[in-house]
């Protein structure tokens, strides 16, 4: 007997329903070769640090004793219910899955995970857990859970090892993870009396979003003149805009220079018409199928995960969670069926053998989101889950469209003399093709109809102008920066308007994000980053509305105390840990080596603690822990305590005001400093503040007659 472990009950079914003819039973279903039961996604999670110290089930306040924590072995248990109690559902489905991979009918077990390194490993726990040895493992790929793709792959199953560094790098996540996590959330917890969860990615995220909110509200507008000539030249208007630019005080330059060009006049240099074809999109990844959710229909990124993951588990669209544009060789004919099914519904498609389209060398894990064989009744859908399987499938039938979108190009070059030469770029549309399904907004753009050696009317004059600030981020922008966060994202856009306004919008050079993906440059995973986003809002970090991002207090507080306590999490330190884990996948490094480079970083957070209390009062900057009795009140006599902003009174409900603010002229004020001042009357003389006009200055902070706290230079 075959024993198939499904990650979820709905995948259970759909492999049931490609297997054929089983009963029921409590639990799972069998047949004379096959047994399937579930899991219900993860049920076993990382033991926290308690059970570590043996205070497993204990009720125990968070403190600094036990951290670092750094396993020398990382242990799971049974995931507990919301109120931290075993869940009796979880402990019975566990149960049954041990009572079945024991059975002595049962000689191979089938690891039917969801096709990710998550999905890799929830199973494989489960199968160590039940101890359970001696028998043969294999791993049941799915693309999609269509009936036939399960009866395919249950005929084509490969060894379970073969899948052992998928494995090793979701053990490394999950491991890396759980130290960021549990560290240093409760390292910043305890350090600001707030709850801030510290992760590899959502912090890199919200700074994302929070630095570039700030650059927008610092901006400052810079004038500056351009020069335009737009005259007409046999009865049509002549745009032309120059590269020069002018300060603000240059404007006599600017007339001079738009003076000269006028004196020397314009002339047609050369013009090129040509008929060519306009190529469609790519097919999808998850990314890019949210990217034009979020802008289109404003939905977010976890709503859209959500209902594609739907779709999937209905077997009409394949594995939702691809970093991939592109389709394996290996799925030509597969594709082919889909295309026949395809044609019934009266779009005219045709298979196609390109590059653009099945490249192996663009896929990691999975292939780009497609319909499968199994077309839905509209009528049976949802309002939003018509809207995402239309998109992906008019994608498909553009990609795969009989009809070409013919176009018409015109290239025009305008010479100045020898001053600046102008190159205009036309593109008509001769026949649709394509663009009658999928979306295409560019419009007709005709050029002036002029020819080589026709002289050109112009009338270049300054033209004022302002610098534009940054864009807060939007759906597209930020999974566009996570994707590759060292992109230039500026000149990048710039290039992609260009290629549109040329009819050149979809097939661009992607050589650059995928070998991004591939190293491991990005921030977050396709698997994870709806995930971790939606984390960031429900943590009040950062909002979304509609499509675009801001940040909110929390998350400014988030960014500002990490960078008081030397908790650096920036795309850097992320990107450099994704690399690791691609190392592990490829296995060139393993498991505990990327382990290692974690605990490394984390141990400088603790190192850095520890080295401030033995810093001299000048140079110390820790305020201490939430909490901390540092003296007693000057004004009132109560007990100074360490709060969230500052060192206050805890007379405040008897109205004493009297505090210390741990950052003045942004220098943080320590609890040695602090507790010299209360004892004094002074602090020692501290070093490294900073002025209005942004120079540093030493100065020595003292209470006043009114214990007002106030410099003493």
């Amino acid at each position: 007997m075959k024993l198939i472990i499904a990650e979820k009950p709905s995948l259970a079914r759909n492999i049931v329903a490609g297997i054929g003819e089983m009963s029921k039973r409590n639990g799972f279903f069998e047949n004379k070769e096959y047994i399937v039961t579930w899991a219900f996604g993860h049920l076993f999670s990382l033991c926290d640090i308690e059970d570590y110290q043996g205070k497993n089930g204990e009720k125990v306040r968070w403190s600094m004793e036990g951290l670092p924590c750094f396993p020398p072995d990382f242990r799971f248990k049974l995931k507990l219910g919301e109120d931290k109690k075993p869940d009796a559902g979880v402990e019975k489905q566990f149960a049954l899955i041990k009572t079945l991979c024991g059975r002595n009918d049962v000689d191979t077990i089938i690891n039917a995970g969801d096709a990710d390194r998550e999905g890799e490993i929830i199973v494989r726990l489960c199968v160590e857990a039940t101890g359970v040895k001696g028998k043969k493992f294999l791993r049941l790929w799915l693309p999609d859970q269509t009936p036939q793709t399960v009866a395919a792959a249950l005929a084509d199953m490969k060894e379970e090892s073969e899948y052992d560094n998928l494995a090793n790098e979701g053990l490394a996540r999950t491991y890396i993870d759980w130290l960021y996590g549990v560290n240093l959330t409760r390292y910043a917890t305890l350090k600001t009396g707030s709850l801030l969860r510290v992760g590899r990615v959502i912090v890199p995220i919200v700074k994302a979003v929070h630095e570039r909110d700030e650059s927008i509200k610092n901006f400052v507008p810079e004038i500056y003149y351009a020069m335009a000539s737009n005259e007409k030249t046999n009865g049509e208007a002549v745009d032309l805009l120059s590269k020069n630019k002018f300060s603000k005080d240059e404007h006599a330059k600017a007339l001079e220079t738009c003076a000269e060009y006028n004196a020397t006049g314009a002339y047609v240099l050369s013009k090129k018409i040509k008929n060519d074809t306009l190529a469609p999109g790519k097919l999808y990844s998850l990314t890019k199928l949210q990217n034009v959710l979020g802008k289109k229909h404003k939905m977010s990124m976890e709503k859209s995960l959500a209902v594609l993951q739907g779709l999937y588990e209905k077997g009409f669209v394949t594995y939702p969670r691809t970093n991939s544009e592109y389709l394996a060789t290996a799925e030509q004919g597969k594709m082919k069926t889909i295309i026949e099914n395809v044609k019934k519904l009266g779009y005219p498609v045709e298979f196609k053998n390109k590059k653009t389209i099945f490249d192996d060398s663009k896929i990691e894990s999975h292939s780009a989101l497609t319909p499968t064989y199994k077309i839905p009744d509209k009528n049976a859908l949802t309002e939003d889950e018509r809207i995402i399987y239309s998109t992906i499938m008019r994608r498909f039938v553009a990609v795969f469209c009989a009809e070409e979108c013919k176009v018409q190009k015109t290239e025009l070059k305008i010479a100045v003399g020898e001053l600046e030469t102008f190159t205009l770029k036309g593109v008509i549309i001769k026949e649709p093709g394509w663009t009658k399904y999928d979306d295409y907004t560019q419009k007709d753009k005709i050029l002036p109809n002029l020819e080589k050696g026709d002289k050109v009317n112009i009338d270049f004059k300054p033209t004022e102008k302002e610098t534009s600030p940054p864009k807060h981020y939007t759906i597209e922008t930020l999974n566009n920066y996570l994707k590759n966060p060292f992109r230039e994202d500026k000149a990048q856009a710039e290039k992609d308007k260009e290629k549109e306004a040329e009819g050149e919008n979809a097939q661009e050079n992607d050589e650059e994000d995928y070998r991004a993906i591939f190293e491991g440059l990005e921030l977050g995973t396709e698997a994870t980053r709806t995930g971790i986003i939606d984390n960031a809002k429900k943590s009040g970090y950062i909002a979304l509305k509609k499509d675009v991002y801001t940040i909110l207090p929390g998350g400014e507080f988030l960014i500002e105390q990490l960078s008081h306590l030397g908790i650096s999490m920036d795309k850097y330190k992320t990107s450099e840990l994704g690399k690791a884990l691609k190392s592990v996948y490829r296995g060139k490094m393993s498991v505990q080596e990327s382990v290692g480079l974690a605990e490394a970083e984390i141990a400088k957070v603790f190192e850095r603690e520890r080295g401030q209390k033995e810093l001299p009062p000048e140079t110390d900057e820790d305020t201490g822990f939430f909490g901390d009795i540092i003296g007693k009140c000057p004004v009132c006599g109560k007990d100074i305590m360490r709060g969230k902003w500052s060192y206050g009174c805890l007379g405040y409900k008897e109205g004493c005001t009297f505090r210390i603010n741990f950052y003045i002229c942004k220098r943080a004020i320590s609890v040695s400093n602090a507790k010299l001042l209360l004892e004094t009357g002074k602090t020692s003389k501290i070093k490294g503040f900073t002025s209005k006009k942004n120079t540093l200055f030493d100065a020595q902070l003292k209470l006043d007659e009114e214990k007002k706290v106030v410099f003493d230079f």
